[in-house]
């Protein structure tokens, strides 16, 4: 099941219409522009619900993301590093996020920081080819992930507060 929140957050970011991955070169492009559209809405939805919550680039091929993300618990924001490769089979397999800072510091994570999405996210991102894109990946994936994790590692004082000023 789907609660309010995620469906309202869902329904304002653009479906995807193009299947096809970094092989398809051709189509590739088109794909990415709509990937890159759909991240656009998303991030001016939650600038404009005060939301903002990361930052995302990629390599000029599309196929190696990286930025920032954060979390902001007991008003202090925890900043951490973000970074994914397109699989090739892109968009039947879903990117695989890391934190690489984080690495080994929770269960809920493979080997080089890649957040374990096996369980909740990844069947509905199988029930939603080629709809979904790399900002559903950060809306329904990464977003949760960060929710969840981020304020039991911080209570069991594994990651702590660094002021960046």
């Amino acid at each position: 099941m789907v609660d309010d929140s995620t469906r309202k957050t869902l329904s304002n970011i653009p479906l995807l219409q193009i299947r096809a991955g970094p092989r398809e070169k051709d189509v590739w492009v088109q794909r990415l522009k709509e990937e890159y559209q759909a991240l656009i809405k998303y991030v001016e939805n939650n600038k404009q619900s005060g939301s903002d919550w990361f930052r995302l680039e990629s390599n000029k091929e599309g196929t190696k993301w990286f930025g920032k993300c954060w979390y902001m618990h007991n008003l202090l924001k925890y900043e951490f590093d973000v970074e994914f490769d397109i699989p090739v089979t892109y968009p039947t397999t879903a990117p695989e996020i890391a934190l690489p800072e984080l690495d080994g510091k929770t269960a809920k994570m493979y080997r080089g920081g890649k957040i374990c999405l096996t369980d909740h996210f990844k069947p509905l991102w199988a029930r939603n080819v080629p709809k979904f894109g790399i900002a559903h990946a950060m809306a329904l994936g990464l977003a949760p992930w960060l929710a969840v994790e981020v304020p039991d590692l911080i209570e069991k004082g594994i990651i702590t507060y660094k002021d960046n000023c």
